[in-house]
């Protein structure tokens, strides 16, 4: 083939493209939505033409080439938002956090919002008071308590029995504990389980009666740390695994429905106490304290303290800005094809490839590099073996 004829195939084919990327930039209005940066994408296309070219006869690597022009024009095309107006969303956790920030946001866009706290009194929920209009009601829930749940109910009940309730967001969360599984407490492990895992589950089961009439949604704040074995956060992982698996179960069952499940994962992001240095001291010292005198010996009270200097020193990490997390929470209420699983937050799609792709003994030492990498318990280090044969 004449490389003029190929050079004009490729470039019109390019051309094509741009004009097509720039027509939809120039007609997409504002709207919530994940961020879909072009960069990359553009970048494997390129790539994949330079192969088509070098490898394939005109015919072939036009077509695959142009095929894959055509996936990257869907992926980048906006989604399309359904109106907001009558529906009625239930949000959890709102005294702080991503609960607090989605509340007000989907206040600010027309929803009737059902926004539950813990301290109905606290500084979040009069944050929300004051921020938010007549249109919102703060409701206060314990997931630990089901009279709690079962007053939440009752009450959505009676104010949307007659439209359904549109949308769930199971956000509210509880974490208190960064230590190996063998230090945390087995009650840590109970107390995960039962607000991030069991009372998502009673609150979303109370609530399908009206998800159903809706044919609405389900959108579930989860974590990488329910997918992936980071150190030191065994409880909290293993509550964030069960509910992504879950709320999986649910998105399969309730498909013939026209019930729409999702899961959010974020990043690390500044939320309520997950950034509070004197907090996370104040547990260090309860744990401690707490522990048997023989697992104390054994592991040292040092490598409590490294864990938790090295958990304070990640915080510098933390992104403030909550806006990620809140646009994938609205896109999974409002788009016609919402996502499974959105990834709010930097770095996860290298972290999730190397989990998946990479051996195990990769993805350990990656998360032990990036988030902490305990030193050795006291029991195993050599100046313990000199001390015990001095003695």
């Amino acid at each position: 083939m004449e490389p003029g004829l190929e050079r004009w195939a490729y470039g019109a084919l390019w051309a094509a493209l741009a004009g097509s990327l720039a027509l939809r930039a120039a007609r997409r209005a504002p709207a919530p939505g994940p961020g879909r940066g072009l960069v990359v994408p553009l970048a494997l296309l390129a790539g994949l033409q330079s192969l088509c070219r070098a490898c394939l006869p005109l015919p072939l690597g036009l077509a695959l080439a142009a095929a894959a022009a055509c996936l990257l024009l869907w992926w980048a095309s906006p989604r399309r938002l359904l109106p907001v107006a009558g529906r009625a969303v239930l949000v959890t956790g709102c005294d702080s956090g991503f609960g607090q920030a989605t509340a007000r946001h989907l206040d600010a866009m027309g929803f009737r919002v059902f926004a539950s706290v813990l301290d109905p009194q606290g500084a979040g929920a009069q944050e929300l008071r004051r921020s938010c209009s007549p249109m919102l009601t703060l409701l206060q829930m314990d997931l630990t308590k089901p009279e709690d749940i079962q007053r939440v109910l009752q009450h959505i009940q009676e104010h949307t029995n007659s439209t359904g309730l549109w949308g769930l967001v199971n956000n509210a969360g509880f974490n208190d504990t960064i230590a190996d599984a063998e230090l945390s407490p087995l009650g840590k492990f109970r107390t995960c389980m039962e607000v991030n895992f069991f009372g998502s589950l009673e609150l979303t089961k109370g609530l399908l009666p009206l998800l159903r009439t809706a044919g609405g949604r389900i959108v579930t704040v989860s974590s990488p740390a329910g997918d992936l074995p980071f150190p030191c956060l065994a409880a909290y992982g293993a509550s964030k695994a069960a509910l992504s698996l879950l709320m999986d179960t649910f998105r399969s069952e309730l498909q013939p429905w026209g019930v729409k499940v999702s899961l959010i994962l974020p990043g690390y992001y500044k939320t309520g106490t997950t950034c509070d240095p004197a907090f996370w001291n104040l547990q260090k010292q309860r744990l401690v304290a707490s522990l048997p005198r023989e697992l104390l010996q054994a592991y040292g009270e040092d490598y409590v303290e490294e864990i938790n200097r090295q958990f304070i020193q990640f915080m510098k990490v933390a992104v403030e800005d909550l806006s990620a997390v809140v646009n994938s929470i609205t896109d999974g209420l409002l788009a016609a094809n919402p996502a499974v699983r959105y990834y709010p937050g930097q770095g996860l799609g290298l972290m999730y490839f190397i989990h998946r792709y990479l051996p195990y003994f990769v993805r350990d030492l990656f998360l032990k590099g990036f988030f902490i990498n305990p030193k050795l318990p006291r029991a195993l280090r050599q100046e313990h073996h000199d001390d015990t044969k001095k003695a």
